[in-house]
């Protein structure tokens, strides 16, 4: 049975958040000296891909620098603190107030993130979201293989993450109302919702008409 709901989707890194998110997290779970030797590695392949403009080919190198062979339950504790951190004192006091409204008038709040889901799950719980759809770590036998399970969440992907989880859930593209972004990878989701808002440095009003 297909039901009639206000859908309101959220990016997160400096759209719900003040700061990245990505960056941090790897840093606190392989120390910045271990950043940083991933970021210096293999430099003729990071230049092609930053001329490239390549962030997921980014993000992929970064990943198996910092998470391949580790323990699934290390990084899941170390998720957890980190959600709180976030929720805590990263959180951008206009855009979650609007988050909140959304939840008070009972509609369906999803964040939509290229953000990791070792921290972004938790982040949901503690916030009450209704989803989270972001980009995965790829998990077998119990340790982390370096590679993404699935693509980066970020800008057609979202769309395709959307589609599929309405589907699955039993919402149509009726639903898509609400949608906040602050970046290009945000884009196509935003085009997708009948009120889109883009997120920018000047704080927005609470209240939605």
């Amino acid at each position: 049975m297909v039901m009639s709901m206000t859908i309101a989707a959220f990016d997160v890194d400096k759209t719900l958040t003040v700061r990245d998110c990505v960056i941090p997290f790897m840093r606190s779970v392989a120390g910045t000296r271990r950043l940083a030797m991933v970021a210096l590695s293999d430099v003729r392949k990071s230049v092609q891909l930053l001329r490239r403009h390549d962030r997921d080919g980014l993000k992929q190198k970064f990943v198996m620098g910092i998470f391949a062979g580790r323990e699934a339950t290390e990084i899941e504790a170390l998720g957890i603190q980190f959600a709180s951190v976030v929720a805590d004192g990263w959180l951008r006091k206009d855009v979650f107030e609007r988050m909140r409204w959304h939840q008070e008038q009972g509609h369906v709040v999803v964040l939509v993130s290229a953000s990791l889901g070792a921290y972004l799950h938790p982040l949901g719980d503690l916030l009450e979201v209704d989803a989270v759809l972001c980009t995965e770590l790829e998990v077998i036998d119990g340790r982390l293989t370096g590679n993404l399970h699935g693509s980066n969440c970020r800008g057609a992907e979202k769309i395709h993450r959307l589609q599929q989880w309405c589907e699955e859930s039993g919402f149509t593209s009726d639903d898509l109302v609400y949608a906040y972004g602050d970046s290009s990878g945000d884009i196509q989701m935003l085009e997708a919702f009948s009120r889109p808002t883009w997120v920018s440095k000047v704080d927005i009003e609470i209240g939605v008409a």
